[in-house]
């Protein structure tokens, strides 16, 4: 049994059907077939039942398939150790962050954080709708600026930005004209929102209930802030964003509006726990001198 393997029975599970697992891992579709009936020998239990739609996990499958993901998993925090020291030795430090991350915070530490490391070239890492928090957890980054809420067990992290939420509104929208709105003055308009990130990070942004209990009025998804922004100046549907993405994303069909009655987003700085890298480290303390005194 190889990791390849474990990799191709992962690809058969997820996408339920061996001719698209087969073009997800560039193999040919008999290939793959014949890897998982040697695997299936190899196992001496039958992983996947074939019907007319495709493949689905026997129960046997099902919890060695559990165990495959679990061991992949481990296998990449084990490649990404290896690459954190590279990346140490050879001076590149990969900081990740998503949309506007901390506002300005975010480009003046890497500022800073450069010029006290000329021999180190800085990797901005972005990301989108939580995604931060899994590329620093699987190794794709050494420190990420995390908006919150984020599972960060395990993690090292410190609130380092707050910024006010705001309604993007398309451009000759009725609310545009207004200074400020509740939550309950959008409560009727279609939002925008993602499948992509985790449940509670959704429910968070669209304050989800409300406070009169109701829920959402669920819009359009997107998988990105240039999907959600798109949809948003052609009307289908309106969107929450931290104020520091609003000015990063100005644009004439847009019109931003400050929601006065939620509470703020948090943006965590977070780092692995029980590793030694040593950029790492000196970015945070530049971090911590950066950040406003109430926040450290």
């Amino acid at each position: 049994m190889e990791l390849r393997q474990l990799r191709y029975l992962v690809a058969i599970d997820d996408e339920g059907n061996l001719g698209r697992a087969a073009a997800r891992l560039y193999v040919s579709q008999p290939a793959l077939s014949y890897a998982l009936k040697n695997l299936e020998a190899e196992f001496g239990v039958r992983l996947f039942d074939r019907h007319a739609g495709g493949v689905t996990a026997t129960v046997a499958g099902r919890d060695i398939l559990a165990e495959a993901r679990l061991t992949l998993q481990q296998a990449d925090r084990v490649t990404a150790a290896a690459e954190r020291h590279r990346r140490s030795a050879t001076g590149v430090l990969r900081v990740g962050f998503e949309a506007s991350g901390a506002g300005e915070l975010t480009t003046r530490a890497r500022a800073e954080f450069a010029r006290r490391h000329p021999g180190v070239r800085v990797e901005p890492k972005r990301f989108d709708w939580g995604e931060e928090a899994a590329a620093l957890r699987d190794g794709r980054v050494d420190v990420a600026f995390v908006w919150l809420p984020a599972d960060l067990t395990g993690m090292h992290s410190e609130v380092v930005h707050t910024d006010q939420r705001v309604v993007g509104l398309p451009a000759g929208h009725p609310l545009a004209e207004r200074t400020g709105l509740s939550i309950l003055d959008v409560k009727d308009e279609p939002l925008m929102w993602t499948e992509r990130a985790p449940r509670a990070w959704v429910d968070w942004w669209a304050v989800n209930p409300r406070p009169d209990g109701s829920a959402p009025r669920w819009g359009p998804t997107n998988d990105n802030v240039e999907e959600m922004l798109e949809q948003v100046a052609e009307g289908a549907a309106i969107c929450f964003a931290p104020a520091g993405m609003a000015r990063y994303s100005a644009r004439p069909d847009l019109v931003w509006v400050p929601l006065t009655d939620v509470e703020p987003l948090r943006v965590a700085l977070a780092w692995p726990t029980g590793t030694d890298n040593a950029l790492a480290d000196g970015f945070v303390d530049v971090v911590r001198e950066l950040a406003a005194p109430g926040l450290r």
